[in-house]
């Protein structure tokens, strides 16, 4: 399952990222997105959605959304 299937304002953990694009994976390591770490979907917006992680709301789109295994 990816975060594009996960529900609002639920805390979901990080299982993995699936992506063989180093850049985007080391972008969503420094947004502290990496396995065990807890991240929560506040809302869905066009073309992404919004995610809680750590003390930090992010918009991240589609491509990175489908990349976050949880």
């Amino acid at each position: 399952m990816n975060l594009m299937d996960a529900r609002e304002g639920e805390e979901y953990i990080i299982k993995g990222i699936a992506t063989n694009d180093e850049e985007m994976e080391a972008f969503l390591f420094s947004l502290g997105c990496y396995s065990g770490e807890p991240i929560t979907v506040v809302s869905r917006v066009r073309g992404g959605c919004v995610v809680s992680i750590k003390d930090g709301r992010y918009n991240i789109d589609t491509d990175l959304a489908q990349a976050i295994s949880i």
